[in-house]
């Protein structure tokens, strides 16, 4: 079905507005797949945030004309899929993870920080963990090196508290065997 003028610039307008908020783009042929697991990828894209549509590539290729997903427009050709996500990870990871499943899926490529990613890039993005889990990585080292000084210290507290003890005990024996 065509589109109209003005259906075109809303859609135009709409893929502009998420190409300034997103921080990667990833791009992926969809050819082959059927309704029900592109239904499942949807669901997947939404629960983690990713904004995925199915675009005309001509529109595509307009509305990320001077950002920074511009340098995959070359990519934009065949029946694609645009994941765009807000979230470094989220959009390589959703789409990586869908692609191990369904072998119909194949990444074209991606955008990040106004670099182009090949496959291997979007993939390398995608194992990189999120940002929840590297900020408990982060506080897990902050706190490390505290909680090994506490238990060197309390290690310390309970041999000294314990040698304290012996000396004082053995004190009297060994002046007994002195005086003898």
């Amino acid at each position: 079905m065509s589109l109209n003028r003005s259906e075109k610039e809303a859609v135009i307008s709409d893929v502009t507005t998420l190409a300034a908020k997103a921080q990667t783009l990833v791009i992926a042929e969809y050819r082959g797949i059927t309704v029900a697991d592109m239904t499942k990828l949807r669901n997947n894209a939404r629960s983690a945030g990713v904004s995925l549509s199915v675009l005309k590539n001509t529109l595509a290729r307009r509305a990320v004309a001077g950002s920074a997903f511009e340098v995959v427009a070359d990519q934009m050709s065949g029946p694609l899929i645009y994941g765009f996500s807000v979230d470094a990870v989220a959009a390589a990871k959703v789409v990586s993870e869908f692609a191990k499943t369904n072998d119909k899926l194949v990444i074209r490529a991606g955008a990040y920080g106004g670099k182009v990613l090949d496959v291997n890039g979007v993939k390398q993005l995608a194992s990189i963990p999120s940002k929840e889990v590297l900020l408990a990585q982060l506080l897990g080292l902050m706190q490390s090196p505290i909680s090994r000084t506490a238990r060197v210290l309390a290690a310390l507290a309970d041999k000294k508290g314990a040698g304290a003890d012996a000396p004082a005990e053995a004190a009297p024996e060994a002046a007994a065997e002195v005086a003898a």
